[in-house]
């Protein structure tokens, strides 16, 4: 195979395979799967999990592990639920509480990773811990009754698919923007990089990781406020069920359309491509433990092929900036 077409099928493979599957489960299962309702449960229903795995793009390109983040998300989901069902806050108010938790839980986190060099993983993963039992401490059952507003903003159809997905389009358009397009994206990428060498062109590393992690909080937090809207109803124990999924899905974007690179448009063809994968193997009825297998093997292949695809070709990834 020539170097032309290799650099396709490392871009595109995923793509092709996602075609493949599409049609398989079409087959097997053509008045189930091919329908408008199973297509539209599969974009809306992951638009919040394609929003938080955006959200950690930036951490990760600047070499900085956020495990924190779907904690995040399940506390902001647990806060609306007690501020605005229980306790009858506006919603803007206790938007804004939750989206400040968020930024505050992000600026925790840069302050022990980025300020006193502690070790990203464990200083996130402990973090995520201590969310998740302050979300069960907030209130250990699920609470009904948010904002009819949230929900129909949420819900909104259109073109038949849910407003959330659109927002989470537009967000994919905004990070692929960001980092292809702007100075700022470009320095995020050479701090992940070599923050040695991106230190002595003048660029400030310790700021850059700073604010990725403050951006994974804020839009955690905004992720959790949304998908209290989608759902109707907040759950304290909602945060853990997205770590393996949103890393899945980042990783195996990894492997896509710009393959060595975390980038926003693989990330979207993964994050429906794995949920694509467990849909049609739920309709075939291999429901329950199908979830967990999928995405933990997707997650350890993704991770191991996104490494290969650095090493073989480093200067394709850093041309693609």
């Amino acid at each position: 195979m020539t170097p032309g077409r290799a650099g396709v099928v490392r871009r595109f493979g995923l793509l092709a395979i996602w075609a493949v599957m599409i049609a398989v489960f079409g087959v097997l299962r053509p008045e189930e799967f091919l329908t408008t309702g199973t297509v539209g449960a599969i974009l809306s229903s992951q638009a919040p999990l394609l929003i938080l795995a955006l959200g950690l793009l930036p951490a990760l390109t600047a070499d900085t592990l956020d495990l924190s983040a779907p904690a995040t998300l399940g506390i902001a989901d647990t806060l609306l639920g007690e501020l605005n069902a229980v306790h009858h806050w506006p919603l803007w108010a206790a938007a804004a509480v939750i989206v400040s938790c968020g930024a505050l839980i992000g600026s925790l986190n840069a302050a022990f990773i980025v300020g006193f060099g502690g070790d990203p993983i464990v200083v996130t993963l402990g973090t995520g811990t201590l969310l998740g039992g302050a979300a069960l401490g907030i209130n250990i059952v699920p609470t009904a009754g948010i904002s009819a507003w949230l929900v129909t903003l949420t819900r909104h159809p259109v073109l038949g698919l849910q407003l959330i997905f659109y927002l989470g389009l537009a967000l994919a358009l905004g990070t692929w923007y960001f980092a292809t397009y702007t100075p700022t994206g470009r320095h995020l990428f050479f701090v992940g990089a070599g923050p040695d060498v991106a230190r002595l062109t003048g660029i400030n590393v310790t700021r850059y990781r700073t604010a990725a992690l403050v951006y994974s909080g804020v839009i955690a937090s905004i992720t959790g406020i949304l998908l209290a809207g989608t759902l109707g109803s907040s759950d304290p124990t909602i945060g853990p069920t997205y770590l393996l999924p949103v890393f899945a899905g980042i990783f195996l974007g990894a492997t896509t359309i710009t393959p060595g690179r975390f980038n926003a448009w693989g990330t979207v063809a993964a994050v429906y491509f794995l949920t694509t994968g467990v849909t049609g193997l739920e309709l075939l009825g291999l429901s329950g433990w199908v979830n967990q297998v999928f995405y933990g093997a997707a997650l350890v292949l993704a991770a191991t092929f996104s490494r290969i695809v650095t090493r073989a070709d480093p200067e394709g990834a850093q041309a693609s900036i």
